[in-house]
């Protein structure tokens, strides 16, 4: 039996611990360590039982410890004593060390990719098929050129060293090391990650990290997800893990992966495995935690020193793995032994003072040439090492003709016979007897785990610390002291960001998914001239490779850790993604937020022309430019928390975009009349036809998004430029550019063909529309109501008295034009002459008129707002498609507000009616600027037909609350982004856990697309902060109400954003807000 002083110890430790910031959070589970926060139920549920994870009988009691240890101070306490009035959080600390070089806390973090098999890089193929070139069946044994993944693992900032998780439930034919999903062939809508994973917490500095994966006990399906999506069209819904059987009986495995760093040394990282079975019955579970070294040596004419990696044990009988690489200096991966594993009622299987100790394995991460080719291998052991070892059926056979993969894939398996070169069949040893190599494991084997709570829990600890003068390894309870030290010091961290009362279960979801994004940081390497002419010691690639793709973009060298969209669906950076990721980046960690933005623009992504890069599949496709608007709002969200202004960042980013922005005028406006083609412009098949190829028509598509994106890029250089003023007089005539340029755009969306004028804006219809253009006089729109219809309301700027007062030549020249050119300046957006509220002027596209026009069908219920945001395509074309018929061919776009019933731009996203997260949160920032003008003297009806008329400020306030209610729980207990799933709504084990997808249902919330995409769709964490206080229940009615003050304070000119040098800085409660976000409206940054 335990003793009450370890049972004490571990209740403190790991479950329902008083939170030391003085809020007694607990957990809602109580039988895992999950997150920290009590989630509101719909109804009462009797509290699970506590259970902890176990230590063997090494540890230290409860009251031993206390006695010895019980007059030292933590961290937290020692810092906060020793800063004073200084000390903003421990992780606040942690960030400026790391800022200011003094300690290299992100040396270490989530950067392993979570696919790296038919990857764009990993493509040596004459056609261009990366999804077959290297498919999921070669993963295991074949080495990565690129880069590496693993499940919820980790490398250095280098990902030269790698260390992940793998596992084995004695049913699956293959390790469980990867994540499995299916590929663009298989998938009804494209690829799609087939796991169920989470990641549930993340310090920006990595100093505390939480993943859960759930793993059946049942084989895994592999053949079965894959037939089942093959076999399925568009119109179905995808056939995902929780359709299968595999967690019937609730026959699985909760298996939390925790990282935690030393206090004060960010090389030092200890790692928690706690392994729950929540099947019925007692089941077997191996833990095999992999070390290895990421393939360097395969590539080069020249191989260069290798890495090591090797066995070796303490005086204490501790196994550990020497690392040795000659970049990095030496480290260690210690492995403690386990204690056997324990019942949900507390006690161990077995004897007590038994320990499990872990066997350590050795391999090359080399490719398996006999296995996938029937070549010769370039080492006797190879990449796929470990599942020969530890599972007999994986081990090759003479004479084997399989006709399928191990995995369950349609991929035949050659003939083999052993993976070495000499030794018999009977005599394979299929990892290194001499204990040393570049890839390693800790196998651990935790058998007849006890049912419905039983655990398992292995700790390792990687450290540049000689393992024989390391304390925390003899001593669990010093071991888990370290984790628990460094989940409070997170939870401290993210209650700093609040201001004002959030419920518990949106501070939940605003965690995950800030957490979220930072756990998709990812390492990204590419460098062109190598991936397309090849490796010196490797075959030479098809000639025809390098005229696939990305062949002009030879300065390439991209070596960076990064910003990514999904790291399975999407493992690689998209330019306008990055643009929305930054924005609740820069709320937990400004300097990462900003580094994305300038890297972008640096000369090994950036063309010479100035055009930036869009993603690998195409990096010569175009995005939205939304890089200038997301830089100046970093600029300010890192002024507002910091009460710093990085001008040096400002400034260089702004230089570039300079180029970038000549690139948008040169090549996509073909006419030079200041309308923009631009292309798909990331709204996939938004449009009747691919907007990236000719048109079927002929003629060219004036595109009203196009040209509009473009009018919104030019109001946020002059934003910028008028900043930038303030400390440079130059910029004042660079605004002033900006200002005439805007004219001309805004002029442009009524546009000339000779003596012929045509209009995007159809007067009947009060919405904008693309139109072909045949020749002089002969054009026609394309009446579809989509977000084409809706972006023109995001080139909206107001300035403020201060600023028009401050630089005297720009409001001359501003003054000067819209006397002399009225024709221009008069027409197709809003009237400059006037002024707003404080005497504000507005630049915008949509007039007055125009806006209300487009504000009615926005927010009509049967058209575009949804219980859950606003539709990327009007409902209205639910029942009334719009099609033309071209060449016998008929083209029509109708309202779908699940999935993609097209296969354009591979099926996986869908414009034509669901809910995306960043084209929401540009309309929400629109229309607060709007009421920065109109104030409350403009009212619209919402939703229209409601009765209810609100101010623009209170609308941006209703769609962020119907955005939010996709995540929230409603009275219910329901989320709308789990789609009615009643496990995932109602179990204990999966209710509290948040899945961020890539766009959802436009008419249930159902979240829809890649399903770990916290890239964009973590902007919702953003819409938390700044309204999650007023925020309602979902399905539940509105009350009306008057202006909330928390948006925007009368006394606007004390805080504008071009304002006095004494006031620049601050909002007008600036001084309580200081290193706590609060009011993060327009108006206030």
């Amino acid at each position: 039996m335990l003793s009450d002083s370890v049972k004490t110890l571990q209740q403190k430790l790991f479950r329902g611990a008083e939170d030391t910031n003085g809020s007694d959070i607990q957990q809602t589970d109580s039988r895992d360590p999950g997150l920290t926060i009590q989630i509101p139920k719909a109804e009462l549920v009797a509290p699970l039982v506590p259970k902890l994870p176990p230590k063997t009988s090494k540890a230290i009691s409860g009251d031993l410890k206390t006695e010895e240890y019980g007059s030292i101070k933590n961290y937290k306490q020692r810092l906060s004593e020793a800063l004073g009035v200084d000390y903003h959080g421990v992780e606040k600390y942690r960030l400026l060390q790391d800022e200011n070089r003094e300690r290299h806390w992100k040396r270490w973090g989530p950067y392993l990719s979570d696919r790296q098999w038919a990857t764009v890089r990993e493509d040596y193929s004459d056609n261009g098929d990366a999804w077959s070139h290297f498919p999921h069946e070669h993963s295991r044994s074949r080495a990565y050129r690129w880069g590496e993944d693993g499940i919820g693992g980790i490398s250095d900032s280098h990902q030269r060293l790698c260390f992940s998780l793998s596992l084995w439930n004695e049913q699956d034919s293959i390790l469980k090391e990867r994540l499995f999903g299916v590929t663009g062939h298989q998938g009804n809508h494209g690829e799609d990650v087939k796991e169920i994973y989470y990641y549930l917490d993340s310090t920006p500095t990595h100093s505390y990290m939480k993943f859960l994966y759930k793993y059946p006990q049942r084989s895994y399906p592999y053949e079965e997800l894959v037939n089942e999506n093959v076999h399925r069209d568009r119109n179905v819904e995808e056939y995902e893990l929780l359709d299968t059987n595999v967690f019937d009986d609730d026959r699985y495995w909760d298996v939390f992966m925790e990282y935690a760093k030393d206090e004060d040394d960010p090389d030092n990282v200890y790692i928690r495995i706690t392994s729950y079975n929540r099947g019925p019955d007692p089941a077997t579970l191996h833990i095999i935690p992999q070390l290895w070294f990421r393939n360097t040596w395969s590539w080069p004419a020249h191989k260069p020193p290798m890495p090591s990696l090797s066995a070796a044990t303490t005086n204490g009988d501790i196994s550990y793995i020497k690392v040795k690489h000659p970049e990095m200096g030496g480290n260690f991966l210690c492995c403690l032994p386990s204690p056997p594993p324990m019942g949900p009622d507390g006690e161990f299987v077995g004897d007590e003072d038994a320990v499990i100790k872990p066997d350590l394995l050795f391999t090359e991460n080399n490719t398996n040439f006999r296995r996938l080719y029937g070549g010769t291998n370039q080492s006797v052991y190879v990449k796929d090492a470990f599942h020969d070892h530890i599972i007999p059926s994986h081990r090759p056979q003479r004479e084997r003709s399989d006709s399928q993969g191990t995995d369950g894939s349609s991929t035949p398996l050659p003939a083999v016979s052993t993976p070495t070169r000499d030794a018999p069949l009977g005599e394979l040893s299929f990892v290194s007897p001499e204990k040393c190599g570049t890839k390693s494991a800790a196998h651990y084997v935790f058998r007849d785990v006890p049912g419905r709570g039983g655990c398992a829990v292995v700790r390792l600890k990687l450290t540049p610390l000689s393992p024989n003068r390391d304390r925390s390894l003899e001593d669990e309870g010093a071991f888990d002291d370290v984790v628990e030290e460094r989940r409070q010091e997170a939870n401290e961290f993210y209650n700093s960001l609040l201001f004002g009362p959030i419920s518990d279960d949106l501070k939940q979801v605003m965690r995950q998914a800030l957490g979220g994004m930072l756990w998709t940081k990812q390492f990204y390497y590419f460098v062109q001239k190598e991936w397309i002419e090849g490796d010196p010691a490797q075959p030479p690639p098809p000639p025809g490779r390098q005229h696939i793709r990305n062949k002009h973009w030879r300065h390439m060298h991209i070596e960076d850790i990064l910003s990514m969209p999904d790291k399975w669906e999407y493992p690689f950076f998209a330019a306008w993604d990055t643009a929305f990721h930054c924005i609740p980046l820069a709320v937990v960690d400004p300097v990462f937020a900003k580094k994305q933005l300038d890297i972008l623009t640096r000369e090994w992504y950036m063309k010479p022309d100035g055009q930036i890069p869009a993603y690998e599949w195409n990096f010569s496709d175009v995005n939205p430019p939304v890089h200038a608007w997301a830089t100046f709002r970093v600029f300010k969200i890192e002024r507002k928390l910091t009460g710093r202004e990085d001008m040096p960042f400002l400034e260089r980013v702004f230089q570039k975009l300079l180029l970038n922005f000549t690139w948008w005028v040169n090549r996509k406006d073909s006419g030079g009349n200041n309308v923009f083609e631009g292309g798909f412009l990331g709204l996939d098949n938004i449009g009747i036809f691919n907007r990236s190829e000719p048109l079927p028509t002929g003629g060219n598509l004036r595109q009203a998004d196009g040209t509009a994106w473009m009018a919104f890029y030019c109001l946020n250089m002059l934003n910028i430029a008028l900043e930038l003023a303030k400390h440079n007089a130059v910029y004042e005539d660079i605004a002033s550019k900006f200002f005439e340029h805007f004219i001309f755009i805004a002029d442009a969306m009524t546009y000339r063909s000779g003596e012929h004028e045509s209009s995007l804006w159809n007067e009947e219809d009060g919405m904008y529309y693309d139109a072909i253009e045949f020749g002089p006089g002969n054009s026609v729109q394309l009446p579809v109501r989509s977000l084409v219809s809706l972006i023109p309301l995001y080139a909206t700027l107001v300035l403020e008295p201060a600023v028009i007062n401050r630089f005297p030549g720009f409001k001359k020249r501003m003054e000067w034009f819209i006397d002399n050119r009225p024709e221009i300046s008069g027409r197709n957006m809003a009237n400059m002459r006037a002024g707003g509220r404080g005497e504000r002027r507005l630049l915008a596209l949509a007039s007055k008129e125009r806006l209300v026009r487009i504000l009615e069908k926005m927010l009509d219920e049967d058209e575009f707002f949804s219980e859950y945001g606003i539709r990327s395509l009007s409902k209205l074309h639910k029942e009334k498609p719009w099609g033309m018929q071209v060449n016998g061919d008929w083209h029509e776009v109708g309202y779908w507000p699940g999935e993609s019933h097209s296969g354009m731009f591979g099926g996986n996203s869908n414009w034509r009616g669901p809910i995306w997260l960043a084209v929401n949160f540009l309309l929400i920032e629109s229309l607060q600027r709007f009421y920065q003008y109109y104030g409350d003297e403009l009212q619209v009806e919402c939703p229209t037909g409601s009765g209810d008329y609100m101010n623009l400020v209170e609308v941006a306030e209703e769609i962020q609350h119907r955005i939010i209610h996709i995540f929230g729980r409603d009275v219910e207990g329901k989320r709308a982004t789990n789609g009615g799933n009643v496990r995932l709504d109602q179990d204990p084990h999966f209710r509290d856990y948040v899945s961020f997808y890539e766009f959802f249902h436009g008419d249930t919330g159902r979240g829809l697309g890649a399903s770990h995409q916290t890239g964009w769709t973590g902007l919702v964490a953003y819409h938390i902060l700044q309204s999650g206080v007023s925020c309602r229940l979902p399905k539940t009615p509105r009350t009306p109400r008057s202006l909330v003050n928390h948006y925007f304070d009368e006394t606007i000119d004390s805080q504008s954003e071009h304002g006095g040098d004494a006031q620049s800085l601050y909002s007008a409660i600036s001084a309580l807000e200081l290193y706590t976000l609060g009011d993060i409206s327009p108006d206030a940054l």
